[in-house]
């Protein structure tokens, strides 16, 4: 099995493609941590995969909150005595609304969750990636790096931009230590982030744009977290060894349509 003998931990891993790649990982041979902020959500995941054989623990955080951060990787380290794959997953779509109308502290929530959340998961992990080396994944977007047409998501393509460039940044810094950093930038796939997103008065900003039918041109249709999991599982293992600062889109062409 491709990670046999390794743990990973899964920020936002009780649902979407949180989910998803914590099920693969497992069925991989990894023992799993799988972070969110509400335990009912983790507990289903972490009993699924006991069922199948694998060992997973919860661990509630709030990734926004650095003590909260700092405890829920100790929290892992104290179980396993190792950490080897951190896929900084945990998201939010967040306001997408017209600039006058975006709240500072809209702003600052968005910012806050996917950017200095990313940066926290990676600040605590480190020490422990760096004995061994390691890989860390980070789930950005589209939006952000190749579609700049979703006006009002100002916030939400901010923070996935900078994701990408503090990728890039983290890659060179751990690369002596063996620690690859890598970050995904999937499309539409089927997955419940829209729940969380407001959006507000967009009609009055868009700029008309009429795309193709099936503007997923591969397979017509949204992508699966399974087969973003797939992707994770490919950056995790040592089959992409000699893969570090790369950002990967996974969109079945959709950006190259809507860019």
């Amino acid at each position: 099995m491709q990670l046999e003998n390794k743990v990973a931990l899964i920020t936002g891993g009780g649902e979407g493609i949180g989910k998803a790649t914590a099920l693969l990982f497992a069925q991989q041979g990894a023992k799993v941590a799988i972070l969110g902020r509400h335990r009912e959500n983790l507990d289903p995941v972490v009993a699924e995969i006991t069922r199948g054989g694998g060992e997973a623990i919860p661990v509630c955080a709030d990734i926004s909150k650095p003590d909260e951060m700092q405890a829920a990787i100790k929290e892992v380290v104290d179980r396993w005595g190792q950490l080897d794959i951190v896929f900084a997953n945990a998201g939010v779509n967040g306001v997408w609304a017209p600039i006058e109308e975006l709240e500072p502290e809209e702003w600052d929530n968005t910012l806050s969750i996917n950017l200095k959340g990313t940066f926290l998961t990676v600040k605590y992990a480190a020490p422990h990636l760096k004995k061994k080396g390691g890989s860390v994944i980070v789930n950005a977007s589209i939006n952000g790096t190749r579609i700049f047409s979703n006006t009002g998501a100002t916030a939400y393509s901010s923070s996935k931009a900078g994701q990408v460039a503090f990728t890039k940044m983290v890659a060179l810094e751990l690369a002596p230590f063996k620690v690859r950093v890598n970050v995904i930038c999937p499309g539409a796939i089927e997955s419940s982030i829209d729940d969380n997103t407001e959006r507000r008065n967009l009609d009055e900003v868009q700029i008309p744009v009429e795309f193709p039918e099936g503007n997923q041109p591969l397979e017509r249709a949204p992508g699966k977290a399974e087969q973003v999991a797939q992707l994770v599982l490919f950056l995790a293992s040592d089959l992409s060894d000699h893969i570090t600062g790369t950002e990967i889109w996974i969109d079945g062409a959709e950006s190259l349509i809507k860019g």
